[in-house]
């Protein structure tokens, strides 16, 4: 176990191999609690794969992942969810004939223990509903509550994806591409909710809009090819003329 308390998630030498493709080399990061901490990278760079590793979706080939101090390697998606790690993806992932509340809902349900409560109807289960009202609240989304999901706007949707993973009740949001696809106001929407989730949970998080990453990240971790490039404070990354060369200078272009 790790033996500093202000570490919530850290990988050690990380790697996943696809046959002779390594997508994930050895990549050693921590994430401390409190600190928004951002990857980033060009396109290829392994940090979509990198977070289907810290989140259950992949097992890695070799290396390590800790929460809290807790060797996580390999457990299934269902179980790392109910240890506190709630994460979005890049397509939004909603059920779009339910309403915003019945979503919700679903989602804090699926931190319950199934044993016997299957007998009881869904929407008597109080602590579940005040989850899901709770989490509404925070995403912003208590007054779409009755809304079909699928009616609402892309920003909207993509609220209600967060809004799900915060009725899990997770310590750490892992969000990958966030901002995706949206526009100059629904992002700034975005990046506001965001804002004020950093200061309630701690936040990895995987974006390709570096306003956005510069205005939300205290740390940054950046990846090229695979490998971890360099790790640490925004001012230190910005700074960095190996990061300048493979990312924010020229390679940045590639966005």
């Amino acid at each position: 176990m790790s033996a500093d308390d202000s570490v919530i998630l850290e990988t050690r030498e990380l790697t996943k191999a696809f046959g002779g493709l390594v997508a994930v080399n050895t990549v050693s990061v921590t994430v401390r609690k409190g600190e928004p901490h951002a990857i980033i990278g060009p396109n290829g760079a392994g940090k979509s794969t990198f977070v289907n590793l810290l989140t259950g979706h992949l097992p890695p080939s070799s290396g390590r992942v800790l929460f809290r101090g807790r060797d996580i390697t390999g457990l299934p998606t269902h179980r790392i969810s109910r240890l506190g790690i709630g994460r979005s993806y890049q397509k939004t992932n909603i059920f779009p004939t339910f309403s915003v509340f019945e979503n919700c809902r679903l989602a804090a349900q699926s931190r319950l223990s199934t044993s016997m409560r299957f007998f009881r109807p869904a929407v008597t289960l109080a602590e579940v509903n005040r989850q899901a009202e709770q989490a509404m609240e925070q995403a912003g989304l208590a007054a779409r509550r009755d809304r079909t999901a699928g009616t609402m706007s892309y920003g909207e949707q993509r609220q209600l994806e967060i809004a799900m993973v915060l009725a899990t009740r997770p310590e750490l949001l892992v969000l990958d591409e966030p901002l995706a696809g949206m526009g100059k106001e629904e992002s700034e929407r975005m990046v506001a909710l965001l804002k004020g989730l950093a200061a309630q949970y701690s936040l990895v998080l995987v974006e390709h809009d570096m306003d956005a990453v510069f205005s939300l990240a205290a740390t940054l971790t950046v990846m090229v090819n695979g490998t971890l490039l360099e790790s640490g404070p925004v001012e230190q990354i910005r700074a960095s003329q190996a990061v300048q060369d493979a990312y924010l200078g020229d390679g940045a272009e590639a966005y």
